[in-house]
Order: C-alpha cells, then sequence, then structure tokens
C-alpha cells in the first residue's frame, strides 16, 4: 500500500470509528476534525512528511477516546504507528488530575514523533477552548487549561521549532483573549 493510500486508511478509520462523537466546544463540531486538524498541523505547520507520525496524529485519540486496541492499530497500520499512538494515550483507568499530572512528567521522554504528535494536539485543543470553549467550562478552567498545556509543551521542546513557534502564538492569543473576556 502506498503512502497516500495508507494515510486515507487512517483517515477513514478514525472517522468511522469517531461516528457520532462530537467536540465539547458550543460548535459540537464532529470529533474527527480535531485528529485531521493535528495531522494538517503536523504536516503544513511542523513539515512532518514522516506518513507514520502523520498517521499517529489521526488516530492519537482512538484508543483513549473509542477503544480500539493496540493490536488493531498495529495490524492496520504497523507497530511503529501503534507505539507512537501509544506514547501519546492516557490512561483512563487513572483519575483526570493524574492523568494530567502524568502528562506533564512523561512529556520530556517522548519519542521526537510522538512529541510533534503531542505539540499538534496540545495546538489544536487550546485553540478550540479558545475560540469554541465547552458551556460548563467558566474563564478559570479555561485558564488553566492553557497553563497546564504549557506546562505539558515545556516537556516537548527541542521536537519541532515551527509546531513549538505556533503552539506559543496560540497559547499567547488565548491567554490575551480570555483577559479581555474577563473584564
Amino acid at each position: 500500500m502506498n503512502t497516500i493510500n495508507k494515510l486515507i486508511e487512517a483517515a477513514s478509520f478514525a472517522a468511522q470509528r469517531h461516528t457520532g462523537h462530537h467536540r465539547k466546544g458550543d460548535k459540537k463540531e464532529p470529533y474527527i476534525n480535531h485528529p485531521l486538524e493535528v495531522a494538517n498541523l503536523l504536516a503544513n505547520v511542523g513539515g512532518v512528511d514522516d506518513i507514520d507520525v502523520l498517521i499517529a496524529g489521526i488516530l492519537h485519540d482512538t484508543v483513549e477516546d473509542v477503544g480500539v486496541k493496540k493490536e488493531e492499530i498495529i495490524e492496520r497500520f504497523g507497530n511503529r504507528v501503534a507505539g507512537f499512538v501509544m506514547e501519546v494515550t492516557d490512561d483512563k483507568s487513572l483519575p483526570k488530575e493524574e492523568r494530567k499530572r502524568l502528562q506533564v512528567e512523561h512529556a520530556p521522554y517522548l519519542s521526537i514523533e510522538a512529541k510533534q504528535v503531542k505539540l499538534a494536539d496540545k495546538i489544536s485543543n487550546i485553540a478550540d477552548i479558545t475560540d469554541s470553549p465547552p458551556a460548563d467550562w467558566d474563564l478559570d478552567r479555561r485558564r488553566q487549561y492553557i497553563n497546564w498545556g504549557e506546562a505539558v509543551v515545556a516537556g516537548l521542546r527541542g521536537s519541532n521549532e515551527a509546531l513549538e513557534r505556533r503552539f506559543d502564538e496560540v497559547a499567547e492569543k488565548a491567554k490575551e483573549r480570555l483577559g479581555r473576556d474577563q473584564k
């Protein structure tokens, strides 16, 4: 299978698995928009052309959010893709605060490829909570998310300068906007 076919298969797989899911924000966008945005950020901001990293970007939430098994990713997309996906997957059996703490703690030890996926994910998530926040997220919770995202990204630095710059721009814009929203 050529790389374009493999990428399209991953997008189709993720779309099927995320069917019926929506982002938490006010816009209630189809969830598949998020992993596609992550892959787009990787390719078109970060300059990533490693097909396995792009596929991992598309599949990054399938294990933790829709119950895809690592073995299924290995079978369909290979060990390398599965490895990157598993590196960025939270253990949902742990309490939320513990998962967040572990993301900060583990970020410096991820592979360069997984760091790039995580960076693109944080860019997308912070842009979403700025532009289309969940209805039940007040300004304080949104600010806390940005601060936590910055703590995670501190451990990802050195993996992709362009993605890091974009993260900084998005985080700064979010802080400015949330500061204005408080007044």
